[in-house]
């Protein structure tokens, strides 16, 4: 069993394959964390130190004992009001406006299979082949009837532990969740360098390596979504771990919403890391009966560095969050028209643009904003979700079955989230966008967002979407999403600071429902390209358009980033024309199709302008990207270089029997020697030798792993190399 009990002690231990998570019901009732590593059979309270520490609290049950404070203790879900000062997981307003919550042990149950969560995405495991567990640990706290559930997921052959927690009144009156936290690590020691992952629209994801100090590093959104400025990922690790070597944690949120992620250094050099819902605008009552769920939190430990962690969170990710028919499909290669012809388009034109994508080998067609209402450019008609005939030149079924004649599938581009102000919508339902009644609204892309915690406007919203998608086969939906959230003033709320969560409920009921009714159906997250990349979204969205910035050197960038807690199936990437619309860099048509095979690939150009040599160059591309996609998706993912601080970027796929390899390299900088860099690949089977099936050279694992494999000295700025090695 992967979990177990030790009644004598009040000791629980989560096992997985490579590691042990361990706590325990102290002589209190406190829940106290002992320990998260490597695999372990011992009791490992020696880690506990107690000790007589100036202006830390102790508890009244312990009398005369000052030695005992939840100031420097390891926790399980520390709470406000305990004599802990440091950040708490929970902190509750009673009635009377008092705030304060001393939790204590009630029960556990050990329950076969995982987990899941109302209305919220979570982990799921594969019944009878994952041995998934669920630990379900009640703390409570009598004054206020505060009942926390803390939910432990296990999937032991993953290493992955996930973490929620159910908070429930229990008690005769009103309480308010004021923060409401997920997941919490205490650590004894210190020492650890922290890893997250900054951006900005169209440069998401960027690593950021420091060491740990004293105080607290906190990320997060205050956006209402996930955002590009910070995913909602973090990696605590050793100081010497790399990719291969040491010790590292990760914490991953299973929401789209905004988050608060938190680590640092205590007075007495411990830490803590944290991860949960975002404190601001966050202020959510529950009468007596309710309940509200922190959303899931992915947990993994390794001691091999931080190429095995990626593996874990890559399988888990790919296999038991993505769900649904596509989830281990590959995916077709598909033309999206918007940087083919942005706004300026007719029927006619996208017809002749999937006549010439069938005679380079693309298999679908996906028509991009500008088809609906009276949208003909960025100020106007989101909300109107009918069909322009008028430019299209014929209803929206029949475009869809010109296209399918021309042999390619179809695929259209929505916003569904916003409304624009020059809108019919908006005209008959001005109460239903986010906006504080007296005071104008802040503009987005000079749009406002709907009110998704209404249930109403949640019910047209999944209305309209499906008398769209009922006109013809439609086989892809890009679902979009252009702005933040500034003002969380709902009309119809009485308590605004509930807005921003049961917006997200609302989102992931229309996702569910249109998941549930079309069940081919291809949906693709977007929100300005990687504003809302996360493992929320990927329970209803196999695959999220990874950025708005398809310039290929950038995106090796924003790719590598995003690999250490996402598979490259999830990636949506595609080539795009160059000069670079947004960059203005030129890169080789090579170089693109090479970065664009790290994730789904697509193309983003006006394929008319193409010489008859870039013809002949894209359908070898898909050729390759057909022959390559099945190692791409599923095989195991090696970070060779690290571009941020190198100037080649290289990456490499290998099968799960080791039969098979692709090995990628990018130079993005010539430099004096970057062009001879060689490669240690990882992955291969010893003893073996590999024949490179593009040139038949041949090549000895042994060495391609002890000494590297050679790039050529003729590579130049934007050049690329790929090599595809078999047994």
């Amino acid at each position: 069993m992967a979990i177990t009990v030790d009644s004598l002690k009040k000791v629980i231990t989560i096992h997985t394959d490579h590691s042990s998570y361990q706590m325990q019901i102290d002589r209190f009732g406190y829940l106290i964390h002992l320990y998260y590593g490597q695999r372990t059979a011992e009791l490992m309270d020696h880690l506990l130190v107690y000790a007589d520490r100036g202006f830390s609290g102790n508890p009244y049950d312990a009398g005369r004992d000052r030695t005992y404070s939840l100031d420097s203790l390891p926790q399980e879900y520390p709470s406000q009001g305990t004599g802990d000062y440091r950040s708490p997981m929970l902190v509750v307003k009673d009635s009377h406006g008092t705030y304060g919550c001393d939790l204590r042990y009630r029960s556990h149950e050990i329950i076969r299979g995982k987990y899941s969560l109302d209305g919220l995405p979570a982990v799921y495991s594969d019944s009878g082949r994952d041995d998934a567990e669920t630990l379900r640990i009640v703390l409570e706290n009598k004054r206020t009837g505060v009942e926390v559930s803390l939910l432990y997921g296990v999937l032991p052959h993953l290493d992955i532990i996930t973490r929620a927690a159910v908070v429930a009144n229990r008690g005769d009156e009103t309480f308010t969740v004021e923060r409401l936290g997920s997941a919490n690590l205490d650590f004894t020691a210190g020492g650890f360098d922290l890893m997250t992952f900054y951006g900005r629209h169209a440069m998401e994801r960027i690593p950021e390596r420091r060491p740990l100090a004293h105080g607290e590093t906190v990320i997060g959104s205050r956006r209402g979504f996930s955002s590009h400025q910070f995913n909602p990922m973090m990696i605590l690790l050793d100081r010497d771990t790399t990719e291969t070597e040491g010790n590292c944690w990760s914490m991953q949120f299973v929401y789209s919403g905004g988050f608060r992620a938190v680590a640092g250094l205590d007075q007495y050099g411990q830490t803590r890391m944290q991860m949960g819902l975002a404190d601001e605008k966050f202020s959510y009552p529950l009468k007596p009966g309710e309940s509200l769920t922190a959303p899931e939190v992915i947990m993994s430990f390794s001691g091999a560095g931080l190429g095995p962690l990626s593996h874990h969170l890559h399988q888990c990710i790919r296999r038991h969050v993505c769900r649904g028919r596509h989830r281990d499909r590959i995916r077709p290669v598909l033309i999206n028209s918007w940087e083919a012809c942005f706004f300026d388009f007719t029927g006619d034109m996208l017809v002749e643009l999937s006549r010439e994508a069938r005679s380079l080998g693309i298999e679908m067609l996906v028509m991009d904003d500008g088809w609906f209402g009276a949208r003909n450019d960025d100020y106007r008609s989101l909300g109107d979700w009918y069909p322009n005939e008028d430019k299209l030149g014929c209803s929206l079924g029949e475009l869809i079955r010109r296209i399918n004649q021309e042999g390619l599938k179809f695929g259209i581009w929505i916003e569904p989230e916003m409304v624009s102000e020059d809108s019919d919508l908006y005209r008959a339902h001005p109460d239903w966008a986010l906006a504080i009644p007296g005071e104008k609204p802040v503009r987005g892309r000079y749009q406002l967002v709907l009110d998704l915690s209404r249930r109403e406007v949640v019910d047209a919203v999944y209305e309209s979407i499906c008398r769209i998608l009922d006109q013809g086969p439609v086989e892809y939906l890009k679902w979009d999403c252009n702005r933040s959230v500034a003002e969380a003033y709902s009309h119809s709320a009485q308590d605004q600071g509930r807005v921003l969560y049961d917006y997200m409920l609302g989102l992931y009921d229309i996702l569910e429902r249109l998941n549930q009714r079309y069940p081919e159906l291809l949906i693709e997250g977007c929100s300005g390209g990687g504003g809302r990349f996360d493992a929320g979204m990927l329970y209803y969205t196999p695959q999220i358009w990874c950025s708005d910035n398809t310039d290929a050197v950038d995106r090796l960038l924003i790719q590598y980033g995003t690999s250490f807690g996402y598979p490259a199936s999830a990636i949506g990437a595609h080539v795009s024309a160059c000069p670079n619309y947004l960059t203005g860099r030129t890169t080789p048509l090579r170089t693109r199709a090479v970065a664009a095979m790290g994730g789904t690939f697509g193309y983003e150009l006006r394929l008319s302008a193409l010489t008859s040599a870039e013809r002949d160059e894209i359908r070898r591309q898909i050729a390759d990207f057909h022959r390559y996609a099945d190692l791409i998706y599923s095989g195991t993912y090696y970070r060779l270089t690290d571009p941020v601080h190198n100037p080649v970027c290289a990456w490499e796929y290998v099968s799960e029997d080791k039969t098979e390899a692709l090995i990628c390299a990018v130079i993005l900088e010539r430099g004096d020697s970057s062009s001879a860099a060689a490669l240690r690949l990882r992955g291969l089977r010893p003893e073996s030798v590999y024949t490179d099936m593009i040139t038949g050279v041949k090549y000895e694992a042994d060495v391609l792993t002890d000494n590297g494999l050679q790039l050529p000295d003729t590579l130049t700025d934007g050049d690329s190399m790929v090599y595809h090695l078999k047994l």
